[in-house]
């Protein structure tokens, strides 16, 4: 592997007390040692330059391998981002607008129906009184849903058809869309938030709209660009299989009990030893911190890199502010799901959540900080007042399992003294 992973800067030079940066490690080790997690790596950066890197336990507990700077993550839904950034690449071209209907070019969408009532088996419909546009994908309210939320009979109903946590096996991304277009929407287009699949539509819109496939439009406009050289859809042939973090889900403990360790989950992980069939703009990327920590040096910087420029800044600006109407949050405009940090006081962008009420919020953090991160316990956040960009990672299902995000605002806010 190629990405240097190095801190390069004195973190009193920036602010950081760096006795108190060390209780980030000292935390989170608690967890590795409490079998709670098997390992991790934690990146803070501030003005562009790197302070902290902290890692400890093991990318393979069973094969004794540690957590190293250039191990590979499956990055699960911190692809919705990059996706997100390819997205608003081609908006800047003028390939569209976002108030543009996606039928236009995914006519399989014009007609999907839109859930009323009834049972996944029995299901009420009727006509969509909105179309799909292209910022319901972006803010995730398009009505489209995942059927591992198991909270709705439509999420049946995608489960039913083979798409719980994958699709149906050598399904490309024209197929699996088109699968999803015959199922209805959980509601109208527009009328609430919630978590799905739009951001694999999107992902397939990109395709259509450049007339590349999404790996290619990935490499050769955003990850070449920036440098990220270990990055990419599945592993590659070259790459040593190694590398990649073995994947974990918890083990449930007693009910309503902390987990109580974790256990492999290989055939899931394995998915992301090879390329995959359908190239998910919502979920197929694995990468590294380094790489990633390219990407999300992009959003901080308003769309430059050191080479050039791939967004403009008022672009970035307009993704990462509150699109939800009313600068309504997600408890408030979304629906009751699984949740890695609170819904409340927190907003919705273009890709993005970010927060828009700090004390609703009840997390240290400033107003505007935006982040995303994976199902596998990966996440970043951006937080352009102190100019600060965090990333973390491990390997554990479901992310809901441990409260990482907020503890990682809050030690990393705490160390700031400047």
């Amino acid at each position: 592997m190629t990405t240097a992973l190095q801190v390069d800067t004195d973190p009193a030079e920036v602010g950081f007390d760096p006795g108190r940066l060390d209780r980030i490690d000292r935390r989170l080790a608690r967890w590795v040692d409490e079998r709670r997690i098997p390992g991790f790596l934690v990146t803070v950066a501030r003005h562009g330059r790197l302070v902290h890197v902290g890692r400890a336990g093991h990318r393979d507990v069973e094969a004794g391998l540690p957590v190293e700077t250039d191990t590979r993550w499956r990055i699960y839904s911190m692809t919705k981002p990059v996706t997100s950034v390819a997205a608003m690449m081609l908006y800047e071209e003028g390939a569209f607008e976002l108030s543009d209907p996606i039928a236009t070019w995914l006519p399989e969408f014009a007609d999907t129906r839109v859930y009323v009532a009834g049972s996944a088996l029995k299901p009420v419909t009727a006509p969509q009184t909105e179309p799909i546009r292209v910022w319901h994908l972006l803010t995730h309210t398009s009505g489209l849903t995942y059927g591992f939320h198991n909270a709705h009979p439509v999420d049946a109903m995608y489960r039913a058809a083979g798409h719980e946590w994958g699709t149906p096996a050598g399904a490309d991304s024209a197929e699996v869309c088109r699968q999803w277009a015959a199922i209805p929407l959980v509601f109208q287009p527009g009328s609430e938030w919630n978590y799905g699949v739009s951001t694999d539509v999107l992902g397939r819109l990109v395709e259509v709209l450049s007339g590349q496939p999404l790996d290619e439009f990935f490499e050769q406009r955003i990850f070449t660009p920036l440098g990220m050289r270990d990055t990419s859809f599945g592993l590659r042939e070259e790459d040593d299989p190694e590398s990649l973090a073995r994947l974990y889900t918890a083990v449930p403990g007693q009910p309503g009990g902390a987990p109580t360790g974790y256990a492999p989950l290989d055939t899931m992980g394995a998915g992301a030893l090879r390329k995959p069939a359908f190239l998910s703009g919502g979920g197929g990327l694995v990468s590294t911190a380094g790489d990633y920590l390219r990407f999300v040096e992009l959003l901080r910087r308003g769309g430059a890199h050191d080479g050039g420029r791939l967004l403009g800044p008022r672009t970035i600006a307009h993704m990462t502010r509150n699109h939800l109407p009313g600068n309504a949050d997600l408890e408030t405009f979304g629906r009751p799901l699984f949740a890695e940090t609170p819904l409340r006081g927190v907003g919705f962008g273009l890709g993005f959540s970010m927060v828009i009420d700090p004390p609703r919020y009840g997390v240290v953090a400033s107003a505007g900080d935006y982040s995303w991160g994976g199902a596998a316990s990966t996440a970043f956040y951006v937080d352009p007042v102190e100019d600060v960009t965090v990333g973390f990672y491990t390997q554990l299902l479901p992310s809901s399992t441990l409260p990482i995000r907020n503890h990682l605002r809050q030690l990393v806010n705490q160390a700031l003294v400047d």
